[in-house]
């Protein structure tokens, strides 16, 4: 599996290449995380987001499709004694319906087959009153192009299944059944937008 692969040199890309991005996106997803709050995190990594969300929940569950990205982040956030790991397919999720104040799923929906699957599960086990959060790589310009630095990640072996701006990772969600999305941008080498929503109750969610 390529992210088994790079899990041991993925921290390089998080703290050096694209630093810039990552520090903002981890003060927008802090900002959102509540004392006693347990959340959830899929596609946790090497735990680029674990670490500011175990600082102001009370409960963190972080899972990831490959095991050697757990194993990353385990280390990466030892000092916390408040994360439970977990593989976990993000289309499948283990967990009962409703159990998780605050749902985290950073920087994976442009890579899956079939996101609207992934967003139904995370709809699913979010509480009725929740907040899901998703952070997504803006792997396009404004005019539509496919950013440089972008395609040669792409063809170092990362599979872009969908290619964002802002405007048109608004309207995914818009599409889906969330009315109330916020989207807020973290810029750099690879920005990322977060998107912020509210449970929602439609029948094709």
């Amino acid at each position: 599996m390529f992210w088994d692969n790079v899990a041991g040199v993925y921290d390089v890309f998080v703290n050096v290449i694209n630093r810039r991005t990552h520090q903002k996106l981890r003060r927008i997803v802090s900002s959102l995380i509540e004392p006693g709050d347990t959340v959830l995190e899929c596609a946790c990594g090497t735990g680029l987001l674990s670490a500011v969300i175990a600082e102001k929940c009370s409960q963190l569950t972080a899972t990831d499709f490959s095991e050697k990205m757990l194993k990353k982040a385990e280390k990466n956030c030892r000092s916390f004694c408040n994360i439970t790991y977990a593989q976990a397919d993000i289309t499948a999720l283990p967990y009962p319906d409703g159990c998780f104040d605050k749902v985290v799923a950073g920087n994976v929906i442009h890579l899956l087959d079939h996101p609207l699957a992934a967003l139904s599960e995370l709809n699913r086990v979010c509480k009725d009153d929740g907040v899901l959060i998703i952070p997504t790589y803006m792997n396009k310009n404004d005019q539509g192009k496919t950013s440089g630095f972008a395609g040669a990640v792409g063809k170092a072996g990362v599979d872009f299944k969908r290619q964002f701006t802002v405007d048109s990772y608004r309207h995914f969600f818009l599409d889906a059944g969330y009315p109330d999305v916020n989207v807020s941008f973290a810029d750099g080498r690879i920005p990322c937008a977060v998107a912020v929503m509210r449970k929602q109750f439609n029948e094709g969610i």
